[in-house]
């Protein structure tokens, strides 16, 4: 497949021709990349440039210093907003998640090498050449997720990729590939260095993606083991049949493995849609508390009657009509 910048949307090509134009290397890099790859739409699109992060900050007034420690301007363009990061070599991961050091005395493929799968390596020149020093058009090609360079080295320098691989593999249909696997077994205790909203945030990508059960991938190598202690085998295809929303998929995890929602910093209102999921339901209810009155019940009486109605149509919502409810009712009392 034949690519140009002109695949991208504009304001990112602006960005990628005025650096060019101010004598500095540039490329899109990273997702965009592997995305157009694909034949899918790309995402954000983050720029690599030999420009320092001063010299990006000159050309673009707009630009937001959101990360200049380790060489990354922001700069704002009417297709959103577009990350330019200085070529760069990492030192050091004290806390297993940063690096303790960053130099810009390095080149395109060095910078490449330090990224975390081959997929997410490449970089898009203007001519249309594919940057590709570690195989990612063909992992692409196989359909796997495979570390640049050594794994385990990958996931000792950042835990959160091992979250990262699997949640690629839910979004992409791919599998990990084998001793990328392997390295996330070893490594999986690292994860307790993760902050929860990162974990939290990584769980929901894979959930709301076409293969959710993939969160159980998570659990079973050991990745949420500092949460909550799984069941030893889980079997959560079923969450592909359930609504893609947060609230119904978190709901339907939770119940499968006994996950509490309140582990990660979840939001008032999806830790009430997964705590209390009948909350939702009960205005729905085909009968009224008029109606539950005429029944016989009073007060305590009738939100137990509503709590127990919502339940049982979550399971089986073809019940909600009066009669259904009324019948169901009946038999409980």
């Amino acid at each position: 497949m034949k690519l140009t910048w002109e695949d991208l949307p504009q304001g990112p090509v602006n960005c990628l021709v005025r650096l060019e134009e101010a004598g500095f290397a540039a490329y899109p890099v990273g997702g965009c990349v592997r995305d157009l790859l694909l034949g899918r739409e790309p995402g954000d699109v983050d720029v690599c440039t030999s420009a320092l992060p001063e010299q990006v900050m000159a050309l673009f007034p707009p630009a937001v210093p959101t990360g200049l420690q380790h060489g990354t301007v922001t700069v704002p363009t009417p297709d959103g907003n577009v990350e330019i990061t200085t070529f760069r070599r990492e030192e050091g991961y004290a806390d297993g998640r940063h690096p303790d050091a960053v130099s810009f005395d390095v080149g395109l493929r060095e910078d490449l090498s330090r990224r975390d799968f081959t997929v997410n390596a490449m970089a898009l020149g203007r001519e249309g050449e594919t940057l590709d020093f570690f195989g990612g058009r063909q992992d692409l090609k196989r359909g796997i997720i495979r570390c640049v360079g050594e794994p385990d080295r990958r996931f000792s320098e950042d835990a959160l990729r091992m979250l990262r691989a699997l949640r690629f593999c839910a979004q992409l249909g791919f599998e990990l590939e084998e001793n990328t696997a392997a390295a996330l077994c070893r490594n999986a205790h690292l994860v307790q260095k993760v902050s929860r909203e990162r974990i939290k945030a990584e769980m929901e990508k894979t959930l709301l993606s076409p293969r959710p059960q993939l969160t159980g991938a998570m659990a079973e190598a050991g990745l949420l083991d500092h949460l909550h202690r799984f069941p030893k085998s889980l079997e959560l295809s079923s969450l592909e049949t359930v609504p893609p929303t947060p609230e119904a998929r978190w709901r339907a995890f939770c119940a499968a493995t006994g996950f509490p929602i309140s582990a990660l910093p979840a939001e008032r209102r999806l830790r009430r849609a997964v705590e209390h999921p009948e909350a939702a339901v009960i205005p729905t209810l085909a009968l009224k508390p008029k109606d539950l009155m005429a029944l016989g019940l009073q007060g305590p009486e009738i939100s137990a009657a509503q709590k127990k109605l919502a339940l049982h149509i979550l399971d089986c919502p073809e019940d909600n009509t009066w009669e259904g409810l009324t019948a169901l009712l009946r038999r409980g009392r």
